[in-house]
C-alpha cells in the first residue's frame, strides 16, 4: 500500500470518526433533552451470559423506559467493586464471596440483585481424568488463580470425602485457559459450567463436574451479583430503583426468551462465538431465577452461611453486618 492510499484511508477513517462522534453527540443531547439520566454499569469480566439481561435491558429500551441512559462498560484494572465503591460507575456486577470481603474492610458497597440464584460453579475434569468426588482429588494438580478462598474451598469439599487437601498440588494457571491448561498442565480447574462447561461440550470435550452445592449448603452463595454503594442509596434511591426495573424486566425476558436473548448479546458483542453464546443462554436461563419467588431475590441466611463459613476458614478479619451486604427493596414487586 503506498503512502497516498494509506492517507486517504487515514483521512476517511478520521472523517468517520468525526461523523460517529457527531452523531453520539446528538444522540446524547437527545437523551438528555428527554430527561434520561447518564448511567454506567461495570461487569466483573468480559461479556457473557451472566450479563445478558443487561444488554436486552439496553436493545430493548427497558432503560430508556425509566428514563436512563445506560453505558455498559469494561472493569479494566480497578476492578467492579472499586469504580462502585468510589461512585465512577454508579452500577456494577460483582460477587457474593467479593462484597463480603469488601464490607468487612468497611467498603460500602451493596448487592441489588442476585443474577443467578444458586452457585453453578465447580470443579472441572477431562474425563479421562476419572475425578468423580473430592477424594480423586488427592495426588492431582490444581490449576487456580492464587488466592486463598481457592484452597480452603478444595479443603471443605475434601473434609466431607474424608481426604487430605496435602496431597493436593496447587499450582497457578496464570492466562492459561481451562481447555489448554488441562491439556498440558493440570487435572481440574475451578470453573462455571454455564460458559466453559457448555464450550467444552460444543468441542465434544467430556467433563466431569463436582460442584460446590453437592457438598456444602454455605457454598450455595450468589454469584454474580448486581452492585450498588450505600451513597448512591441514599442519595439517589429513584434512579437505583429505575436501574433495577429495567435490569429486571431484562433477565425475564431472557428468562422466558432464551434465543432472542442470546441473539440481542450477540449483536451487542459480535466478537462471542454465537453457538456458545446460544447454547449457554440455553442451559443457564431457568436458572436465573430458579425456586426464588423473583428473579433477583436475597436471602439473609444465604448471606450469613456464607460469611459464617469464611469465619470459620480464617479468610474474614471479623463479622460483617449481613443486613447492610444486600437488599431486595429494589426488585419490582
Amino acid at each position: 500500500m503506498n503512502k497516498w492510499w494509506a492517507g486517504c484511508i487515514t483521512l476517511l477513517l478520521f472523517l468517520a470518526g468525526c461523523g460517529n462522534n457527531a452523531a453520539d453527540k446528538n444522540e446524547n443531547e437527545k437523551k438528555e433533552e428527554k430527561g434520561h439520566q447518564k448511567v454506567s454499569v461495570v461487569l466483573d469480566w468480559s461479556p457473557n451470559t451472566n450479563h445478558t439481561g443487561l444488554y436486552v435491558a439496553k436493545e430493548k429500551g427497558f432503560f430508556e423506559e425509566e428514563g436512563l441512559d445506560v453505558d455498559i462498560i469494561m472493569p479494566g484494572e480497578a476492578g467492579s467493586d472499586q469504580l462502585v465503591a468510589s461512585g465512577k460507575s454508579e452500577f456494577g456486577v460483582s460477587y457474593q464471596e467479593s462484597v463480603t470481603e469488601a464490607r468487612v474492610q468497611d467498603v460500602p458497597i451493596v448487592s441489588l440483585a442476585a443474577v443467578i440464584q444458586h452457585n453453578t460453579s465447580g470443579f472441572a475434569s477431562l474425563k479421562e481424568k476419572n475425578i468423580t468426588s473430592p477424594k480423586d482429588f488427592e495426588g492431582k494438580t490444581y490449576g487456580g488463580w492464587g488466592a486463598p478462598l481457592e484452597e480452603a474451598v478444595l479443603a471443605s469439599l475434601m473434609e466431607v470425602s474424608g481426604a487430605d487437601i496435602e496431597k493436593v498440588d496447587i499450582v497457578n494457571m496464570g492466562e492459561a485457559d481451562f481447555f489448554t491448561a488441562v491439556q498440558r498442565d493440570v487435572d481440574f480447574a475451578w470453573i462455571y459450567y454455564a460458559w466453559t462447561g457448555v464450550e467444552a461440550e460444543l468441542r465434544g470435550e467430556k467433563l466431569n463436574m463436582i460442584y460446590l452445592t453437592d457438598y456444602s449448603d454455605q457454598l450455595d452463595y450468589y454469584t454474580p451479583v448486581i452492585t450498588t454503594n450505600e451513597e448512591m442509596i441514599k442519595s439517589d434511591p429513584d434512579t437505583v430503583k429505575a436501574f433495577m426495573a429495567a435490569v429486571s424486566k431484562g433477565y425475564e425476558f431472557a428468562i422466558s426468551q432464551p434465543e432472542k436473548a442470546a441473539e440481542i448479546l450477540i449483536k451487542a458483542v459480535p466478537d462471542l462465538d454465537p453457538e456458545l453464546v446460544k447454547k449457554s443462554q440455553e442451559w443457564l436461563s431457568p436458572r436465573y431465577q430458579d425456586d426464588a419467588a423473583r428473579w433477583g431475590e436475597q436471602k439473609a441466611e444465604v448471606w450469613k452461611n456464607y460469611m459464617d463459613w469464611m469465619l470459620e476458614k480464617d479468610l474474614l478479619e471479623k463479622e460483617m453486618d449481613v443486613e447492610k451486604a444486600f437488599t431486595n427493596e429494589f426488585l419490582p414487586k
